[in-house]
Formats: C-alpha cells, sequence, structure tokens
C-alpha cells in the first residue's frame, strides 16, 4: 500500500484517523501500532513476520543493555550483528553471490531473495535504539508496546524519514491534535502527494522512455533530457513522500524532522548534504563517522572515515556498484572542496549553484542506470554527438504541452519559487485573502492529484526498492 493509492486515501487513512480521534488516549497508541502492521502486511505480508522480529530482537538486546553489565560492549556487538545480518542477507546476498562468481570464476546460484519493503528505514531506526541504549541506558524503554510504534510507525515505515528513539520517546506518551496542527498535516500530505503525482511521475515517464533507449535512439538532447528528468523524479519522488510522511505525522500528534532543504539551491557538495535525504547524513554522522573518529584523527583519518560514509551511503541505496559509484562520485568531489581544490569563490557564487547541479546530476546518471554501462552510454551521448531528424521525432514524442508545463513548475518548485511567493503573501496579505488563497491552492491540487491517481498507470517510489 501506498500514500498516493485509492485504498489508502480513501480506505485505510480515513478508517485509522477516524479510529484514533473516537477511542480515548490509552488505546490509541495500539491502534496506531496495530494499523500499521495492517498497513505493512498488505504489501508484503510474508516478511511481516521479519519486521516482527526486528523489533523485538532490538527490544531484548535494549532491555539487556539497560541493566548493568560487565557485557555491554558484546550485547552491542551482537544487537549491530543481528541487525547487520537480516539486512545483509535480504537486501545484499545476491549481490554478494554475483561478486563472487565474477571474482573467482564460480558457478553460484542466486538465491533470488525479494527485498522487504522498507528494510534499510526499520534496521536502522532498531540499529539507533541499541545504539543509543548502549551509550545512555536511560535512552531505553521498558515497553514493547512503544518500541513497536516507535519502529513500525505507518507513516514513516518503508520510506523514512529515519526517526531517532529519543526524538519521539516523549511524544509516544503524549501529544497533541489541535486544529492548527490538522490543518497543517493536511496541507503538508496535500502538497506531497501533489509533488508525487503531478510533478515526479510526470518527470519519471520521460527519465524512463530516456533511459530505455538503445545508443542508436539517443542524441545530447535526449541524454541531458533524461537525465534532468531523472533529478527532478528522485527529489520531487523522495521529498514528496517525506512530505507526506511529516504530514501525517502532524494528524497524529508526532513532529518529525525536516528530510529535505532545497537541496538543488546548494552551493557546493557539503552543502547538498546538509539539505537532502537530511535524516540519512544525520545518521551516518552519529552513527558511523564519528564512531570512526570523525575529524578528530588526522587529515589521512579524517578523509578514510568520509570516503567510508560515502561508500556505505551509496551501498546503503541499493546492492549494485552504480550506487557504490554514486556514493564515491560525491565522496570525491567533498574531498576536493574540503582541500581547497575547489575555489571557495565558486562555491558563494551562482557560480556555486551551477557547479553542484551538474556533480549532482551527472551522479542521477549513474544512480539510475540499470548497469555502469548503460551509464556510459548516456554520459557518451550527453557530450557528444549532433542532433539528428528521428531523436527529434522521440524528442517531441515526450514532451507534449502539459508535460513540458510540468516539468517547468518542477523546475520553478526545485528552486523555492512558489514557496517565496506564499511566504511574501503570508506576510502581507489580510488573514482572510491568505486562507482563501492557501484553501484555493490545497483544494486545487489534491484535485488534480486525485485526476492524475485515476489515470495513472506509473505509479512508483522509488525508495521503496531500498
Amino acid at each position: 500500500m501506498v500514500f498516493s493509492s485509492p485504498i489508502f486515501l480513501f480506505c485505510f487513512f480515513p478508517a485509522v484517523y477516524l479510529g484514533y480521534q473516537a477511542l480515548p488516549p490509552r488505546f490509541r497508541n495500539g491502534w496506531l501500532a496495530a494499523a500499521s502492521v495492517v498497513f505493512y502486511a498488505f504489501g508484503q505480508l510474508r516478511y511481516t513476520l521479519l519486521l516482527a522480529a526486528s523489533v523485538l530482537a532490538n527490544y531484548l538486546f535494549g532491555r539487556l543493555l539497560m541493566r548493568p553489565s560487565a557485557h555491554r560492549k558484546a550485547l552491542l556487538a551482537g544487537a549491530a550483528a543481528a541487525n547487520l545480518l537480516a539486512l545483509g542477507t535480504f537486501k545484499y546476498l545476491d549481490f554478494l553471490t554475483g561478486a563472487l562468481n565474477r571474482l573467482l570464476g564460480l558457478a553460484l546460484p542466486l538465491p533470488g531473495i525479494v527485498l522487504p519493503i522498507g528494510i534499510s528505514f526499520y534496521t536502522f531506526q532498531g540499529l539507533s535504539y541499541v545504539i543509543d541504549v548502549y551509550r545512555d541506558p536511560a535512552e531505553g524503554t521498558e515497553s514493547l508496546g512503544k518500541l513497536v510504534l516507535y519502529i513500525s510507525f505507518f507513516p514513516q515505515l518503508i520510506a523514512g524519514p529515519i526517526i531517532q528513539y529519543h526524538d519521539v520517546s516523549a511524544q509516544i506518551d503524549r501529544r497533541a491534535c489541535t486544529p492548527g496542527r490538522t490543518l497543517y498535516g493536511l496541507r503538508r500530505f496535500i502538497g506531497g502527494l501533489a509533488k508525487k503525482m503531478l510533478l515526479a511521475n510526470t518527470a519519471g515517464q520521460v527519465a524512463d522512455a530516456v533511459f530505455a533507449l538503445d545508443a542508436a535512439g539517443l542524441d545530447f538532447r535526449l541524454a541531458w533530457l533524461g537525465a534532468v528528468c531523472y533529478t527532478l523524479q528522485i527529489y520531487f519522488d523522495f521529498s514528496g513522500y517525506s512530505d507526506m510522511a511529516i504530514g501525517l505525522g502532524k494528524l497524529f500528534g508526532f513532529d518529525f524532522a525536516e528530510n529535505f532543504n532545497l537541496p538543488y539551491l546548494s552551493r557546493s557538495i557539503r552543502e547538498f548534504w546538509r539539505r537532502w535525504h537530511i535524516s540519512l547524513g544525520s545518521w551516518f554522522r552519529g552513527y558511523l563517522y564519528i564512531p570512526l573518529g570523525g575529524n578528530r584523527k588526522g587529515k589521512r583519518r579524517t578523509v578514510f572515515n568520509k570516503l567510508a560514509v560515502f561508500f556505505a551511503t551509496g551501498l546503503w541505496h541499493g546492492a549494485n556498484w552504480t550506487f557504490v559509484l554514486w556514493g564515491l562520485w560525491h565522496g570525491l568531489f567533498a574531498m576536493l572542496e574540503e582541500a581547497g581544490a575547489i575555489p571557495r569563490r565558486l562555491r558563494r557564487s551562482r557560480l556555486g549553484q551551477a557547479y553542484t547541479m551538474l556533480v549532482v546530476l551527472l551522479g542521477f546518471v549513474l544512480f539510475r542506470a540499470d548497469t555502469l554501462g548503460g551509464a556510459c552510454l548516456i554520459f557518451a551521448k550527453m557530450f557528444s554527438g549532433a542532433p539528428a531528424p528521428i531523436h527529434t521525432l522521440t524528442l517531441y514524442s515526450l514532451l507534449n504541452g502539459w508535460t513540458v508545463f510540468l516539468l517547468l513548475a518542477a523546475v520553478l518548485l526545485a528552486v523555492g519559487a512558489p514557496q517565496r511567493a506564499l511566504a511574501r503573501l503570508d506576510r502581507s496579505a489580510p488573514a482572510a485573502v491568505r486562507d482563501g488563497v492557501h484553501t484555493a491552492l490545497y483544494a486545487g491540487l489534491f484535485a488534480l492529484s486525485v485526476l492524475a491517481l485515476a489515470s495513472a498507470d506509473f505509479n512508483p517510489f522509488i525508495y521503496f526498492q531500498f
């Protein structure tokens, strides 16, 4: 079940929300936990037990780590091993088997394991919990129910943002659903739904068509079009999901941290990673980079630690060398910036934004391509060749008037132009005018999103595969 589906919008969510409001406060956490299990089981019933085992294992490790013991390091190692073994088996076993076959000339059969939805997200939340309890036993909980809700809460269960337990533990015990929070949550959800249905899906259809072409069907215009459209698709797909998750959290009284902050306005790769997938960057900083020593052990060790983080970031996204190279690509430019090879003057100007967007866009070609050869084909076409009539026909078939309008709207939204206009309206307009504009805007966005949903045969969420 995805947020942008009729069954969620018109059946599951209304039933869960109305039930939540009707129940006394002491029963609401149990209701949300049960609804979250149903939500997950609807998509992958057979892996519901895996989710339950993950929650139970982390709960038990947490309880043991809350007690005084001479074996706390061994317990932490066991908890980390259990989480990473599950993640490695279900996500990377095929990848590792194929790598061994190529490296050693073996013919081991691929296990063919279907990836459990959301395993990277709920595994990282479980890991962060036990690590925090190891660092401070007071961070733990004796309530299994609280941990069940923390890890399995459906708005952020299968595609984040990655939440840390200490950020929501007090909210699990006590939270408020005020009219203002409810209105904000609805608007945030509708905005995310519109990002997904109108912008991400439109850009995704163009990107998929381009990346499916062979060498004979591509020229430099189509290659650049595909790269730009995928760069728009992945941003609006993932930030749209995060907006919907944050909005749903508000509707049930939870405050989730922001996961994106206009990353395409960044003027350096280091700034980009402070604005893109913020919860993942924070996780790797707190649970990998700093434990490795951060920048406290000399320049060489700092370089190693940062490259390790970027390697892990790429690998976290998927079991493919293209993801690993994508992570290292970003790591390379982050290191060049830190070493001064990319001048600071550049990074303080509009040229810095252009440089950053070029690096990000080329990186997303690696990210999107199924193989390294496919990425190299797009790169080769982007920087060589001349227009050809047959390619012009393909280009025109992809770009009708509505598609061009939505792609332009996506570009403007990605650089914050509509957001700034609404902020000026909120500051200067009378309350009645402001409320009327917002009501009309979000009602229109919801209507357009539902119309798009009714006719959609293309509705994936990219980060579900991670």
